[in-house]
Parts: C-alpha cells; structure tokens; sequence
C-alpha cells in the first residue's frame, strides 16, 4: 500500500473554544452592570444572607456557570455576533428599573437587573449563542428573591386545609383569622407555615432536574408544574401532621421549634420520592455532533458590530443611572407639622379618650397625626402616616406595612374587602378590615373594630399598592416628590352593619376635607 502523499489539516475542530477576544465585551458588560448596579446587586444579597426562604439562591450563580459550560461544545459551533435592535428592549428594562427604583420596589430593581445580564447575552453574541443556553439565562431568575406576595394567601390556604382537615379527623376546632383553638391548645399559621419557602425551593430544584433529565418540552413542563403544585399540598399535609401529633401527644412533640425541623424532613422526603418517580421517565441527551460547521446566527445582522452594541449598552446604564442620582438629590426635606382639622363638616368634633389600644402596623412614616372624632353617639378615629423621601428601608407600600401585623397575637384580622363610596363628586374605592382583640384573662369584654383605609399620593387617592407606586414612581420623575400618606379610620363594631354606614358615611364626607390638608403640607416649604 503506497503512503498518502495529501497534507494533514491542520484547521481547529468545528466545536473549538471561543477565544478570549470574543469573549471579553461580555466580560466588560457583566462588569458594568454589576458595577453601575452594585447596590441593586448588593440588596439582593443582602436578602440572601438574613432570610432563609431564600438561601438557596447562593447556588443560583455556580450552577448557572456549570450549565453554560455543560454547553461550550455545541456553542463552539456558532460565531457570535452583535444584534443592535437589541439595545431597544435593554432600554425599556432601564426605564422599567429606574421607575422601580424610585417607587422602591426592590423585587422588581433586582429583577431589571437580571434582565439586563440576560438580554445582554443575545444583544452582545446573537441568538444563536442566547438560545443554546436559554435555560441557564432563564434560571438566572431564581436568584431574585421574589415571593414574599403570596405569603398571605398561602398563609390563607394553609389555614383553611388545616383547620378543614383537624375537624374531619373528629377534634373540635374553633378558627378565628390565621388562629384556631383545639381542646389540647391555641394553634397559629405564621410566616414559617406559609409554604413559601418550600414552593420556591421546589420550583427551582425541579426546573433543574426537569431540563437535566428531559428532552422533551412536555415532560419538562409537566414536571415544573408538579414541582409547583406539590410543595402546596405537601404544606397542607405538613401543618396538619404537626396538629395533630402535638394534640395526640399533649404538646410534647412537634410544639416550638421542632415542628419546624419536622417540616423539613418531611419536605426532604417529599422531594426525594418526586424525583424518585421523575426519573422514571428519564430522558438520554442527544448525541452530539463534532462535525457540524460553525455558522453565523440567522437572526443576527453581519459585521463585526460587538464593541458598538457593548458600548451602547453601557451608554443606557449610565444614562439611566445619572437620571437616578439626580433625582434622588431632589430631597423634599422635612416634613412641616401635619395637625387634623379640630372640626369636620357634619358637627363631627375631635377629641376623647382613644377608641382601643391598637395602632397600624406603620413603619417609618414622617410624621404621624391621629384623632378621635365624635357625633352625638358615633364615634370614628382617624390615624394619619406621612411619608417624605422615601427609600427602600423607608415607605409607604410595602409588604411590612400592614394593619394587623401577621404574627401579632394581640389583634386577629377576621375579615376583609372593600367598597367604593362617593366622595367629592367621585367615586373612591377603599379598602375594608374588621379586626378582634382576642378576651383577656379578667374577661374583659372583646374589642371588635371596623376599619377602612386608603393611600393620598401627590394628591390623589387610590386603595390599589400596585397603582400607589406607579403614582409614586412618575411624581417622582416627573419632579414632584414623593409626598404621599396612608389614610385609616375605624370605629368599634355595631351591630346590623351600623359600623359600616359610619364610616361610609365618615369617609364620604371627609375625603374633601383632609386631602386639602395633606396638600397643604405636601406644598408647604421643603427647606429647612
């Protein structure tokens, strides 16, 4: 056999590493933006290190790196290029946290933020490149910490199974609010009980297995969803379980601090036996194919554009972040003395002894102003908190701020809705509580209070946190400040809804009155 006189390629394997040069606009802008954004990023953190529902997320940024390196095969197979109309959508993501920035919602700055780190990648390297590591960009999202809205409603769900469950099994139970009463002791659904941190772990522990073991978009979206739904049920069952043993047992297990270890052993072996059976349908990876040329995006423009695109993308950060300084130096300073009306129309007069001994749950207002009111036999308490410079350790709308707190084991919410009521020509929604003293051992009699409440921003009114903080956001960008108050009024319970008119009644007439208060503070001097 004669040798083969054809000269050995010497070309690099289609699936070769990028070199560093493409890899450092990326390099650059994951700088930037971390740099340009670092008490965003900071915050987030922060959230990590003091809250446990959300310590998982520290593994969030190791795995996604393991996950885009599982990948550097296939992504050998495409040359990055820049897509420029990707710098339209960053800077709507700009704007979207600048206005979550001056409303204060930090959930949603940390969210933009990410956002930012993800749109980056398609923006700087194409689609091509964004969509081989679609899943690792997506789980990014795991690290905000987010959830701490449905913590009532699944405090709520909680309740209601329990409570459903602990009466079927044949023990008396008697519910008032998130506490209930058996023969063996006082039971509560706090914070802890709420599953929250449960779902979000589930959730996230499934979407990796689900994208590790599947191929199939069905079987992964399937298995998300049960990752979902069955940290939900598994709480259920949980808080059930731990009635139960410390009723059967006289509280001598599962009370205190056990049952919260209980809880999450039992959850460990929840989530065991649903990977247990997920792995049952298990999918292999594909092959992959060493051969296939490298190629361009189909989607991306040609040209060499990535230092352009790079450069445009932190032009937008730092426009974004100068328009945040400057407006934060706006401060509105002190605020003047807000004092309410000695009298209101409808012979209504301040003064008297207060109605209970219960205060909202109000944090770091400005300035608070408060009085009782009386006609003839009725009587209504009105309780005023004034924010001014608000921050995200300082503001009106945020989930702390609340009027019963939910661990509180001196006033119990038994009741809440809402109803629209006419004041000054136009129709005002406010929102509705009725919250109970729990008796005391002298068997005093039980305080039961009717309580309605909205929020004044730069004028105008609204009972909605998601409408407060955008009123919020745009007064504040457009140069207005950020004057805003909560409004409360309640009145002890009567009988036949006759509380309800009161206050109805109350509200209606004096909205007019102590809006135009509250502007005048709000346009009083600023300066010192």
């Amino acid at each position: 056999m004669n040798a083969s006189t054809e000269p050995m390629s010497t070309s690099p394997p289609a699936t070769a590493p990028w070199p560093l040069r493409q890899l450092l606009p990326g390099a650059v802008l994951l700088a930037a933006l971390l740099a340009l954004f670092y008490d965003t990023a900071a915050a987030m953190v922060g959230i990590w290190i003091r809250s446990e529902t959300y310590a998982h997320a520290f593994l969030v940024p190791p795995i996604v790196v393991w996950l885009v390196w599982r990948r550097r095969a296939d992504l050998g197979r495409h040359r990055p290029q820049a897509v420029p109309w990707m710098l339209l959508p960053i800077a709507v993501v700009c704007l979207l946290w600048l206005m979550a920035a001056l409303a204060g919602v930090n959930a949603a700055t940390q969210f933009a933020l990410v956002a930012l780190i993800v749109l980056s990648v398609p923006a700087v390297f194409g689609f091509a490149v964004a969509r081989e590591i679609l899943f690792p960009l997506l789980f990014l999202f795991f690290a905000v910490p987010i959830g701490e809205f449905m913590v009532p409603s699944m405090m709520e769900w909680t309740a209601d199974f329990t409570v459903a469950a602990v009466a079927f099994s044949g023990v008396p139970v008697y519910r008032e609010g998130l506490q209930f009463v058996i023969p063996s002791g006082n039971w509560s659904v706090v914070e802890a009980c709420s599953g929250v941190r449960y779902l979000i772990a589930s959730f996230m522990v499934g979407s990796l297995f689900a994208y590790l073991n599947y191929r199939s978009t069905k079987r992964r979206a399937v298995f998300m969803l049960a990752s979902l739904a069955m940290p939900i049920v598994a709480n259920w069952l949980r808080a059930y379980m731990i009635v139960m043993l410390g009723h059967l047992s006289g509280n001598k297990i599962a009370a205190g601090a056990d049952h919260l270890v209980y809880g999450w052993v039992f959850f460990g072996i929840i989530i065991m036996v649903m990977f247990m059976i997920g792995a049952r349908w298990s999918e292999p990876d594909a092959p992959l194919s060493p051969t296939v040329p490298a190629r361009p995006s189909p989607f991306a423009p040609g040209g060499n554009k990535t230092w352009i695109v790079t450069v445009g993308v932190v032009g937008l950060l730092l426009v974004t972040q100068a328009v945040m300084v400057r407006l934060d130096r706006a401060s509105g300073g002190p605020v003047p003395a807000l004092r309410l009306p000695a009298t209101l129309p409808g012979n209504w007069v301040a003064g008297g002894a207060p109605l209970a001994n219960w205060k909202p749950a109000y944090q770091g207002p400005s300035l608070v102003a408060e009085s009782v009111y009386r006609a003839g036999n009725n009587s209504v308490a009105v309780w005023v908190g004034y924010y001014r410079d608000q921050d995200h350790e300082r503001k009106l709308v945020t989930s702390t701020n609340t009027l019963v707190e939910q661990a509180s084991r001196e006033w119990a919410s038994i009741a809440s809705g809402s109803v629209t009521l006419e004041a000054g020509g136009a129709a005002e929604r406010v929102r509705t509580m009725s919250i109970r003293q729990p008796p005391d051992p002298n068997q005093q009699p039980i305080v039961q209070l009717d309580v309605a409440y909205l929020y004044w921003v730069g004028g105008r009114y609204t009972s909605s946190d998601a409408q407060a903080k955008l009123m919020l956001a745009f007064n504040r960008l457009l140069g207005r400040g950020d004057d805003s108050a909560v409004l409360i009024f309640y009145t002890p319970q009567q009988e036949a809804g006759r509380s309800t008119q009161i206050l109805r009644g109350f509200i209606g007439q004096q909205l007019g009155p102590l809006g135009e208060e509250l502007a005048a503070t709000a346009t009083a001097s600023k300066g010192p």
